[in-house]
């Protein structure tokens, strides 16, 4: 008999809403490093010469000192928005997750943790480019 576990895949993102493109990293786990290095790939995505706003909930890794110190060569381009407690449906991409899970996840069985992220993966690469799906789902109205 196998006991019923809950596993769960940790990945960044974050949304463009001017024109939908998604960038996304899978992580072993959410921490500092983990999100500096979600930084520097966001980095690679960045038109040049333009200023990078990205919007945060306040998980306690966001404000490490570590982080701080690393992400300061980046302040010329790069502002981080910290949204208020309790506020998810500020950032776009809580909406991004929200529709994956209604796309890939809701009344599907996933024999393996392994045919779940495959799945998941293969989503983020159909919205990695501008798209209209993803710009309209998060447009500001």
């Amino acid at each position: 008999m196998h006991a019923p576990t809950r596993k769960s895949i940790a990945v960044f993102g974050a949304v463009r809403p001017a024109d939908g493109e998604l960038v996304t990293l899978p992580a072993e786990k959410f921490n500092a490093v983990t999100f500096h290095e979600f930084v520097v790939e966001l980095r690679k995505h960045r038109k040049k010469g333009s200023q990078m706003v990205v919007v945060l909930d306040n998980a306690r890794y966001h404000h490490a000192k570590w982080l701080r110190e690393q992400l300061s060569p980046y302040r010329r381009w790069l502002k981080l928005v910290f949204l208020p407690p309790y506020s998810p449906e500020l950032n776009p991409i809580e909406r991004v997750w929200k529709m994956t899970r209604r796309i890939c996840t809701h009344n599907q069985y996933f024999p393996t943790l392994d045919v779940l992220v495959k799945v998941v993966i293969e989503q983020f690469n159909t919205w990695a480019l501008p798209n209209t799906t993803l710009r309209r789902l998060c447009a500001i109205t």
